[in-house]
């Protein structure tokens, strides 16, 4: 099941889920180094932490996938997202510094896949931060907040997948140590559970966040793709081409019959 970007922005205008950006913002500065003038990149929903750690970059960009919606960010100046696909970004190759997935890994079709096209836009230094669901954590349990749609994973699995499209994880770190409940009394405690809960139960957290770099001492190979969607815009006039044809070649019979009566 996709999170569809109205329900993404309704969760995280709630108090619940500003506990929540709160709490993984906290986990992506314990491992986000700053590189002044970098070229960041945002794959999924990935707003409110492009506002917070995208200050000095030199562009930012919020690509949306298709499947999810996109919106306008930000409120003011050129607009910075795209609605894209994640197996076919519109980038040139070696073009990225950085790349932030957020909500996005869980949902694509095909992880490999999209992680290879990642591979293929960040530059030889580019690194890739991904925040997953963790599959032992409660979060992935419920259904009320968007960690609880997709495909989560454990440590094993990201680390498993990350080597097999060529990226080295760094750095990892947590986040989502309290319970998603809605109750203003759990939320009141929602500090302390979060620290206490990164103490006890760090394999329980809500989700996994990891830095991984870009390997390049490894031969990539060339292979089919398992998946592949052709995306047909809205308002494309179907069928023009095809009367396109017929308008030309009704032209072209009377030019014919006087060649040849010449």
């Amino acid at each position: 099941m996709h999170s569809d970007i109205v329900d993404l922005r309704s969760f995280y205008s709630t108090t619940l889920g500003r506990f929540a950006e709160r709490s993984i913002t906290m986990a992506l500065s314990s491992i986000w180094a700053a590189v002044p003038n970098e070229r960041l990149v945002g794959l999924g929903y990935t707003l409110p932490w492009l506002e917070r750690f995208g200050t000095d970059a030199e562009r930012v960009f919020a690509f949306m996938p298709a499947t999810q919606g996109a919106v306008v960010w930000p409120a003011t100046g050129p607009t910075a997202t795209a609605l894209v696909f994640d197996e076919e970004l519109p980038l040139v190759d070696s073009c990225i510094d950085r790349m932030l997935l957020v909500h996005s890994l869980e949902h694509v079709e095909n992880p490999r896949e999209t992680l290879n096209e990642i591979w293929r836009v960040l530059s030889p230094a580019g690194r890739v931060v991904i925040v997953v669901p963790n599959r032992r954590g409660v979060w992935a349990r419920f259904e009320h907040t968007p960690f609880g749609n997709g495909r989560p994973f454990s440590r094993g699995q990201l680390t498993e997948l990350l080597r097999e499209t060529n990226f080295t994880p760094a750095s990892w770190s947590d986040a989502l140590f309290f319970p998603p409940s809605r109750r203003r009394f759990m939320m009141r405690f929602h500090n302390v559970l979060e620290r206490v809960g990164r103490r006890l139960w760090p394999i329980f957290s809500g989700v996994i966040v990891v830095e991984a770099q870009k390997r390049l001492y490894q031969g990539v190979p060339v292979v089919q793709r398992a998946s592949r969607r052709v995306f047909v815009p809205v308002l494309s006039p179907h069928g023009a081409t095809r009367l396109g044809r017929q308008s030309e070649a009704s032209d072209a019979r009377p030019s014919a019959a006087r060649v040849t009566a010449s």
